[in-house]
């Protein structure tokens, strides 16, 4: 588990507070029960999720749940 105050953005150098859970797989080497989770700020959401949708990776961005999370890079 990913407490609150450990969360932190995905994007790389930045250190704000986690907002949102970017879940996302690469269908060439994952299977569909394969989920990586990058976390992110509100600044650098939109960033991370078009970064994998330019590489047609499947994405869902859901709000982060400090509780039952684990972010995977």
């Amino acid at each position: 588990m990913t407490a609150a105050s450990d969360a932190r953005c995905s994007r790389a150098g930045c250190t704000a507070d986690a907002q949102w859970e970017v879940r996302w797989r690469n269908p060439r080497i994952h299977t569909a029960d394969r989920v990586k989770v990058w976390l992110a700020c509100d600044d650098h959401v939109d960033y991370l999720k078009e970064f994998l949708r330019a590489r047609d990776f499947p994405v869902e961005v859901l709000p982060f749940a400090a509780s039952g999370s684990r972010a995977a890079g």
